[in-house]
């Protein structure tokens, strides 16, 4: 089922009523914010129908006038490959986590890891001898600065990062598009593997975890400024995620055996996306009172 962009609006356009309507129609639907527009989609085969119904009921049909038969059961929600279509950045990413993870061993393999870590190393016996960032960097190396999240360090950790980058990354994505993810996802990884550095010294450290916290931030001061149904997270992730972070500071977590802590590129990753999120946030508020 192939979805086109049905209605094209401005952002200050109010669309809640006519998507309440398209739910009690039961009719499949997404809006996503593109160009300084709201898109609304609908599968082509439907597309001059649900064109119609806006022409005729722009504000939906707030008296419930219209009468509608109970649909029998509620729309389908979209196949798992028809998610990935509409997400290509979340999927390249996961992608390419599971890619280095079969190469690397899930951190096993030293040897193939020192070209994605963020320090380049040499191993000479039970040692490794790390490279100064400043050498790699002139060596025209700079893909480190980022590609340490696409490490991770046992199954778990790669499944739970997995998850979350699934659930976050196609919520920006929806909203903001494939290319502000993607620029997002670099500028958090950077942010969050150079505090690590920073703050850790010269260590061996990767993982998704410091965008997440990047996402996480973004999602929740964006829509504290502008509110939008795709980044209302699920009751309780914020508060969770937040508590597992104070966790993971105190120390507690390592010591009941989860190894170490990329504590430095949580608190850089969070930092910065909420940055990000105040900014595109302000701005998106601006635009809608323009």
């Amino acid at each position: 089922m192939t979805a086109v962009a049905v209605l094209r609006l401005p952002l200050a356009v109010d669309l809640g009523g006519f998507v309440k309507l398209l739910q009690r129609m039961g009719v499949p639907h997404r809006v996503s914010e593109e160009g300084g527009e709201q898109v609304l989609w609908a599968p082509v085969e439907i597309s001059e129908d649900v064109r119609s119904l806006y022409e005729r009921f722009p504000a939906g049909d707030p008296e419930q006038q219209l009468d509608i038969p109970v649909a029998a059961p509620a729309a389908r929600r979209p196949g798992f490959i028809a998610q990935l279509r509409h997400s290509p950045v979340t999927a390249l990413v996961l992608l390419l986590s599971l890619i280095v993870a079969g190469v690397t061993l899930l951190g096993d393999n030293l040897h193939t890891m020192s070209w994605l870590t963020f320090l380049d190393y040499r191993i000479e016996g039970d040692y490794i001898l790390f490279t100064p960032l400043a050498e790699s960097l002139a060596a025209g190396q700079w893909w480190r600065l980022v590609t340490p999240m696409l490490i991770h360090f046992g199954i778990l950790h790669l499944a739970m990062n997995g998850m979350w980058y699934w659930e976050l990354g196609r919520r920006i994505e929806a909203r903001q598009g494939a290319i502000n993810l993607l620029g997002l996802t670099l500028l958090f990884s950077l942010v969050s593997n150079y505090a690590q550095y920073l703050f850790g010294g010269p260590s061996l450290f990767g993982g998704l975890s410091g965008v997440l916290y990047g996402l996480l931030g973004h999602c929740w001061i964006y829509q504290l400024l502008a509110p939008n149904p795709a980044y209302r997270l699920p009751r309780g992730v914020l508060a969770m995620m937040l508590v597992w972070l104070l966790l993971c500071l105190s120390g507690l977590v390592s010591m009941i055996g989860f190894g170490a802590i990329a504590n430095a590129a949580h608190v850089g990753g969070l930092l910065i996306g909420c940055l990000t999120g105040l900014v595109g946030g302000a701005f998106n508020r601006r635009r809608q009172a323009a």
